[in-house]
């Protein structure tokens, strides 16, 4: 069994930034493809952006292109999600999602952490 744990959300002004970070145990971080998700208020979780084993590739949803980064530190089992320009809209909770298989559902949560955008 593989247990996630984010962290690094917070509250912050419209325009700055945050790095969340997602520390992997329990199994080889290298064998899982990586993703970030979001909730906000009122509406369906929806896909940030994903990340596969090696690093080397990268997928980010269209509201977060240019602004997000996702990256991943083998040597300590984490996975970032930097995030600059923020904006109200990106407020939300912030979830990473593992799994081993290369297609299909992610099957490994973390319990999510709240990111909140002011004006």
């Amino acid at each position: 069994q593989v247990q996630l744990v984010e962290s690094g959300g917070g509250l912050v002004q419209a325009g700055g930034s945050l790095r969340l970070s997602c520390a992997v145990s329990g199994r080889t971080f290298s064998n899982y493809r990586m993703a970030w998700f979001r909730q906000a208020p009122g509406k369906e979780r929806e896909s940030v952006g994903r990340i596969s084993r090696s690093g080397g590739y990268t997928y980010y949803a269209d509201s977060v292109k240019g602004r997000f980064t996702m990256s991943r530190d083998a040597a300590k089992n984490t996975v970032y999600l930097q995030m600059n320009s923020l904006k109200p809209e990106d407020t939300g909770v912030y979830y990473c999602a593992a799994d081993v298989f290369d297609v299909g559902p992610y099957n490994y949560w973390g319990q999510g952490t709240q990111v909140t955008v002011s004006s």
